[in-house]
């Protein structure tokens, strides 16, 4: 390694040549040679000295470095002396210390092994004493001193677990065992004695003796304590079996409210009489109100099933909702403890919704009542997990649920046929009253209608019921799309009666057109208003479904082919609007195609069919704009329909322009650049406020325009020499179609036989189709970039300013 220098000798990729030149860069510097050698010498020479001087003093280091290691290995053996030395010492010492204390471990090991005799003799005189003790006060029925002894001696005996086999102590624990059965039976027959099966309840001094039995139950075996449960249950619920008997008037659903307040009173007497004589953690009163529901549930099922029949949809809806507020009543009374065993389910907690058909709004407006009304009803929904009690007797309900379907089914019928009666008595909304375009007030009703239903149908299930309900909804949906929506569109002249006006574009053509009305105007844009409102609506239903029907049926509920049907309805209505004008321009495109081109004698202002095209753009667009206020992709896509129908007939109409002057070319040039400005300028025509049209429109109005100008260019091109004007027109047009170039020299007014010389030529000098593809001739040869047709743009216009 080379101590760092900055002396260019010391580098590694030292190049002698380029050290010389940097010495001598010109001739003039070798005068000094002689200077510079003997500088380097004196280098060598001083280089030279410092080599001498480093040897020489290295001589004796190795000497030195010998002398070092015999030191630091000697230093080493004794350090190893040293070492060991202490090592036998430590030896010594334990040695030592395990003698002094080898009398003291045996000491210890026996004062262990002592305290140990003396815990197990104490526990012994405990348990036997415990047991001898137990056996008195049970002969007694002592409960109150037995529970606190039992507990004891079960927790004395499984000291002695590892002694069992000692006869002594497994003979006081079968003692033990015999004295906990003997409690069992006794406490049990005490309790049948105070609460027999048939009788009346004993009450005063027995109640303290059985609040004690309860204590002894908590210690002795669990069925013990179920068996009490149990009996006392059994009998006190056997007064409710008696009054409501299959025969009796008070067991049918219209008297429901009995069986509640029922137990209601049991349970109020309950607390007063025996409150106190179980343990609270045995949560007598709701074990009572759990074994009520389910006897009630089961009696119910029974009555229903015999006379299913006699069920009627308000009967059946009333008993529901009673059974719900009880429900509710032992939610709020109860912490559903007691349902652990599986009796009944917990739901789960759903997720957290972030579905805007539960949103909190307070507005009027439509689609906000809808949002409000499920908000009333959020906290009765059947998933809230505040509620373990949901469904404990309400399930008996689920099986004649049909009954609810079937009414729904019906009513819905009739409120589509009262929508349909209105509309009739009152006719499409008045433009001048109301804001043009509104939602129809009858789909809210409908959704009100159906939030209403579906809150109602998950409180009773979320089961099979909500897949039926989803299915009606999905019929009266599609109901309302074709009775409501497309059955009041606007019928057109055509004899068809159906949703096109084609066939009016194809009568004779520059005969009178029909167009449609303001009003009618106003009602399909506020029809397609209307469905876009029930295309949203829908999808949050759906998912709302979803959140309310069990995790197994979600897949089963699908409202997508509702949804595609009112995007149908949209698709028509705009179609509508767009016909209507596109045939109310017809005439004026007509009366383009008839005037004599090659007539015209100069350039003056815009033709009077531009006037009458941009006449009706002006009626009917901003009518229609201010109408779609609310949907404005919707107007986008009106205006883009427009163009990409209005466009391509006109151009058309500019072939059937034949012949045509110079003069005349330059005129169609003009009412072509009218337009165009017209077309970009359509979102917003007639409009204070001025805005931006949408790129999609502006980008489909640009290419159709341009590519009717270089039409026109081409045609007010001259026709000599012909190799120039069939390039010309390849590189203006991009077009490959004899059936276009024969329309141009149409326009041209060119002979039958100067036609046949272009179109051979023509075909000559189309490109040669790309490698694998098809040669169909109607491929966009080159097509021009968006630079370029601004570019084209920009020389047109001021072609039409110099003219004019």
């Amino acid at each position: 390694q080379v101590f760092p220098s900055q002396d260019p000798l010391d580098r590694a990729d030292f190049n002698a040549v380029e050290y010389i030149n940097a010495l001598f860069p010109t001739e003039q510097s070798l005068a000094n040679i002689d200077e510079v050698v003997n500088k380097i010498r004196l280098k060598i020479r001083r280089l030279d000295d410092n080599i001498r001087t480093v040897v020489r003093g290295q001589t004796n280091v190795g000497q030195d470095g010998r002398q070092a290691l015999e030191e630091a290995q000697k230093a080493i053996q004794q350090l190893f002396g040293k070492i060991k030395d202490i090592k036998d010492k430590a030896e010594k010492s334990e040695q030592m210390v395990k003698e002094i204390t080898r009398d003291i471990k045996q000491l210890d090991h026996a004062k262990r092994h002592l305290t140990t005799s003396i815990t197990t003799l104490n526990h012994l005189h405990m348990l036997a004493g415990g047991v001898d003790s137990l056996e008195a006060m049970t002969r007694r029925r002592q409960y109150g001193e037995v529970a606190n002894l039992l507990q004891g001696v079960v927790n004395v005996l499984e000291h002695f677990n590892k002694y069992m086999g000692i006869p002594q102590i497994r003979q006081l624990s079968e003692r033990v065992k015999a004295a906990q059965n003997e409690l069992g039976q006794q406490i049990l027959a005490d309790f049948e004695e105070a609460f027999p099966s048939q009788g009346t309840k004993r009450t005063g001094g027995p109640s303290n003796v059985l609040r004690d039995a309860c204590l002894v139950a908590n210690v002795l075996d669990p069925r013990i304590k179920q068996e009490i449960i149990k009996k006392f249950i059994k009998q006190h619920l056997s007064e409710y079996l008696v009054l409501f008997q299959e025969n009796q008037d008070v067991a049918w659903l219209d008297k429901i409210d009995r069986r509640y307040a029922w137990i209601k009173r049991q349970l109020v007497d309950y607390e007063e009489k025996y409150g106190r004589m179980f343990p609270q953690e045995w949560c007598m009163t709701e074990r009572i109100a759990v074994e009520f529901c389910h006897v009630t549930r089961a009696e119910l099922s029974k009555i229903m099933r015999t006379r299913a029949k006699e069920i009627e949809v308000k009967l059946l809806l009333f008993a529901i909702q009673r059974t719900t507020n009880f429900e509710g009543f032992l939610a709020k009374r109860f912490s559903g403890c007691t349902l652990a065993d599986g009796t009944v389910k917990k739901p789960e907690v759903p997720p957290p919704s972030t579905n805007p058909f539960l949103e909190d709004e307070t507005g009027t407006e439509t689609d906000e009542i809808v949002i409000e009304k499920s908000d009333t009803d959020k906290p009765k929904k059947p998933k809230v997990p505040d509620n373990p009690f949901h469904g404990i007797v309400s399930k008996c309900f689920e099986p004649h649920l049909y009954v609810y379907i079937e009414s729904q089914d019906k009513n819905l019928g009739e409120l589509i046929d009262r929508f349909v009666a209105d509309f009739k008595a009152q006719g499409p909304p008045k433009p001048n009253v109301d804001e043009g375009g509104a939602v129809l007030p009858s789909c809210a009703d409908l959704f009100v209608y159906y939030k209403k239903c579906m809150v109602q149908c998950s409180q009773l299930s979320t089961g099979e019921p909500m897949i039926a309900l989803t299915t009606i909804f999905q019929k009266y949906l599609r109901e309302y799309a074709w009775k409501i929506l497309s059955g009041n569109l606007p019928k057109t002249t055509s004899s068809s009666g159906g949703l096109t006006i084609s066939s009016l574009l194809k009568e004779k053509e520059g005969s009178e057109v029909a167009k449609f009305t303001l009003e009618e105007l106003c009602l399909i844009c506020s029809i397609l208003s209307t469905a876009e409102y029930c295309l949203a609506t829908t999808q949050q239903l759906e998912e709302k479904l979803k959140e309310k029907v069990d995790a197994s049926l979600m897949e089963r509920i699908n409202l997508t082919g509702e949804m595609d049907t009112f995007s149908i309805v949209i698709s028509n209505s705009i179609q509508l609007l767009v016909q209507d004008l596109d045939a109310a321009c017809d005439p004026a495109l007509t009366a383009m195609s008839k005037m004599q081109w090659q007539n015209v004698e100069h350039v003056g202002d815009q033709s009077p069919y531009v006037t009458s095209v941009i006449l009706h753009i002006k009626q009917n667009v901003p009518i229609i704009r201010d109408n779609l206020a609310s949907t404005r992709k919707y107007f986008t896509q009106f205006c883009i329909k427009f163009a990409n129908s209005f466009i391509p007939k006109f151009i058309n109409h500019l072939f059937k322009c034949k012949p045509i002057s110079m003069v005349g070319a330059e005129q169609l040039l003009l009412d072509t650049h009218s337009l165009k400005m017209v077309l970009l300028d359509l979102p917003s025509i007639g409009s204070q406020v001025v805005r931006k049209a949408p790129a999609s429109y502006t980008k489909i109005v640009v290419k159709g325009m341009t590519r009717a100008e270089m039409i026109l260019k081409v045609v007010m091109a001259p026709h000599e020499p012909p190799v120039v004007f069939v390039d010309n027109y390849i590189k203006l047009l991009g077009d490959c179609s004899t059936d276009t170039f024969q329309k141009i020299l149409d326009m041209k007014g060119l002979k039958r036989s100067e036609q046949s010389s272009m179109l051979d030529l023509f075909r000559l000098r189309l490109p040669a189709p790309p490698p694998g593809g098809d040669n169909t001739g109607s491929l966009s040869l080159s097509a021009p970039t968006p630079e370029q047709e601004s570019s084209r743009i920009r020389k047109l216009e001021k072609l039409i300013k110099k003219r004019l």
